[in-house]
């Protein structure tokens, strides 16, 4: 195996390379656009809303859950080897843990939203999409929602 690697290895770090500037420029579209269609008051409500269209075909949802977390668990493997190699490691990483369903990620999203840094650098993306800032609070400690 090791052998194929290195007989391949202009052709797998060509794809690494296309994998790594798609994300970058996925990132740069993708979060502005997230980032202002987030309802201001995420934060501090006690519980998400659950949307209809979530509950109308449990088995349809399930699958979609289960490939959305595989999809995460490959962008955080993916995010490992970019930390190593040309690409971005964390902020792929960042995403990957961000689409998984993983305990008490709520409460840690709005610890990191809370951060001065970073409140700052969202809520200029916000203004500059015309949406009014994140309300930040005290994140429902009991929520184990995703």
């Amino acid at each position: 195996m090791l052998s194929w690697f290195q007989e391949n290895s202009a052709v797998l770090l060509t794809i690494l390379g296309i994998l790594s500037v798609v994300t970058f420029v996925g990132s740069l579209v993708a979060l502005p656009l997230l980032v202002a269609r987030l309802p201001a008051d995420y934060f501090v409500r006690a519980q998400q809303i659950t949307l209809p269209w979530r509950t109308a075909r449990p088995v349809r949802n399930t699958i979609l859950c289960g490939l959305r977390n595989l999809l995460g668990l490959l962008l955080v493997l993916g995010g490992l080897a970019m930390l190593f190699l040309p690409g971005q490691g964390v902020l792929t990483i960042a995403v990957g843990l961000l689409m998984m369903d993983l305990p008490r990620k709520r409460a840690f999203q709005g610890w990191v939203i809370s951060w001065k840094p970073v409140q700052g650098g969202i809520n200029w993306l916000r203004r500059k999409a015309h949406q009014p800032d994140l309300i930040l609070g005290v994140v429902d400690a009991t929520d184990q929602s995703a």
